[in-house]
């Protein structure tokens, strides 16, 4: 029987932890933005060139074709292609998040692996999405690491970590059936707790409006030290978010750490308006952040309450360059930089 990765000592560190680098799938689904594709070419790269600040990006393209293409954009924003390496691995959508490596390492053998989680596209909202679900065992094969197959659907937009062994996940998302409906809570926590190397597996019941993931956990709460976390709340009590993220808010309050602390919660608000397209509800949070090794990239809306998320997160990270990045359009996707992209840790 094979042995799991926690067994082996591996674990998936907290995102803070120094990366080797960031993954990324290159954006080429129009269906994913619906007569907006070609408005969000210029905030990705944006998004790209904040994080070569601190480490190299790798991008996963089609073919030479999509290549050049991406090489095009990037250099309109004179970003350094020495920071950039491409893999030709199609993909059907831009979610590295969700469809991307899990990278674990084992710091005491010095050691790297990739969990290949089962990907259905979010319930099977989205087929099709072979090419997806085969992309970490295309990158461990390419990077020679070993690749581990849980067999269970999982996205990495569901969990967050906080590197001491905690795990948060709401369960809107993975207690939905129309992920894993063979298994009950104890079952998918003991997948979590074995493939992530965690000792606790925290769980908020809520998601936001107009998230087609079922709930994400990185719309809502994210770790920003080990025990710390950012909390999403809606300010008006009008709107359809304000009673399920205090439903959540109560929920983390309740919590306590594996060390008996309790869970020190810094609220972040919610745009003060709702983003709609086509009638549309888009699940605009700023929650959406990406944690890079010189930069956290946040995503803003052209929003009265941008500033006010940008400077509550610029407290929490006093020693990086804390950027917003426009993401009123790329939202029309359903998604923002922490859905778009997926780290490499360096073994330190």
């Amino acid at each position: 029987m094979q042995l799991t990765p926690k067994q082996l000592g591996y674990f998936f560190p907290a995102e803070w932890h120094p990366h080797t680098a960031t993954w990324l799938s290159w954006p080429h689904k129009e269906a994913s933005w619906p007569g907006k594709i070609n408005t969000i070419f210029e905030p990705y790269c944006k998004f790209i060139k904040a994080i070569t600040e601190g480490e190299k990006v790798c991008i996963n393209v089609a073919n030479d074709n999509m290549k050049n293409s991406a090489i095009e954009h990037l250099l309109q924003h004179s970003i350094n292609l020495n920071k950039i390496e491409f893999y030709t691995h199609p993909t059907n959508d831009a979610w590295c998040r969700d469809h991307g490596p899990a990278f674990i390492i084992n710091q005491k053998e010095n050691k790297k692996a990739i969990i290949d989680w089962n990907y259905n596209a979010w319930g099977n909202k989205y087929p099709p999405y072979d090419l997806d679900d085969i992309i970490p065992t295309l990158i461990g094969e390419k990077l020679q690491l070993q690749v581990f197959k849980p067999n269970i659907i999982m996205e990495g937009g569901s969990v967050d970590f906080n590197g001491a062994g905690t795990l948060i996940t709401s369960t809107a998302c993975l207690l939905n059936p129309n992920r894993n409906p063979q298994f009950n809570q104890s079952e998918i926590e003991n997948y979590l707790s074995n493939y992530y190397g965690v000792n606790q597996i925290l769980w908020v019941d809520e998601g936001i409006i107009g998230d087609d993931t079922d709930g994400h956990i990185d719309d809502t709460v994210r770790f920003i030290n080990e025990d710390t976390v950012l909390a999403a709340v809606e300010e008006n009590l009008t709107d359809d978010n304000y009673f399920l993220l205090q439903k959540n808010l109560k929920q983390l309050q309740q919590m306590r750490l594996l060390n008996g602390k309790q869970l020190n919660i810094i609220e972040l608000p919610m745009p003060s308006n709702p983003i709609v397209w086509e009638n549309q509800r888009l699940p605009a949070s700023y929650a959406n952040f990406y944690i890079a090794n010189a930069i956290v990239a946040v995503p803003t809306y052209r929003d009265m309450n941008d500033d006010k998320a940008l400077s509550i997160i610029e407290r929490c990270f006093p020693n990086k360059k804390v950027i917003g990045i426009d993401s009123t359009d790329v939202i029309w996707g359903l998604g923002s930089w922490h859905c778009l992209s997926q780290q490499e840790p360096e073994i330190i």
